[in-house]
């Protein structure tokens, strides 16, 4: 328990920190994501933010201390995937949640919403592209009481920019 307080208080001081810099007081976006240090599709899904100008800095965590991190952000393990990205807010972003719904939530989040999630890691997903393959999926708004929406529907490799 001690090490875990220990955990929260790191990433919340560095969530502070990285949201309190120049860059927050011009709008953009900006993101820690918590990953496990060889997940390349956490790397890749980075890159995609990136590209969308949305800044996102990786931090690594051990399997242990991503499940603590999940759970601090009322994520259930129904809606887990395998990187969290956390905004200065307090709102989550679980999964391979593409940057153009993020930016669509962030303009107007939903009352009593934690975040978006896109449970598992659904082929074709930003990050998680392999040759031409796309496996449709859908976009969860979770709320703090555990229940969840649909967001949006992601039927094809292009609705996703």
């Amino acid at each position: 328990m001690r090490v875990f307080s220990k955990l929260i208080f790191s990433f919340t001081l560095f969530l502070s920190i990285f949201s309190s810099n120049s860059f927050a007081q011009d709008k953009a976006i900006e993101l820690l994501v918590a990953k496990t240090p060889t997940c390349g599709c956490c790397t890749l899904w980075l890159d995609h933010l990136t590209s969308q100008n949305i800044k996102a800095e990786g931090k690594n965590f051990s399997p242990q201390q991503m499940s603590e991190i999940k759970s601090q952000y009322g994520i259930e393990a129904r809606y887990r995937s395998c990187h969290t990205a956390v905004h200065a807010d307090g709102l989550a972003f679980e999964g391979h949640v593409p940057a153009k719904f993020i930016k669509l939530f962030l303009q107007s989040p939903p009352e009593n919403a934690i975040g978006l999630s896109v449970p598992a890691m659904p082929l074709g997903s930003p990050g998680m592209e392999i040759d031409e393959r796309f496996q449709a999926y859908k976009v969860l708004l979770l709320k703090k009481d555990g229940s969840y929406e649909v967001f949006a529907e992601v039927n094809s490799y292009e609705e996703q920019f």
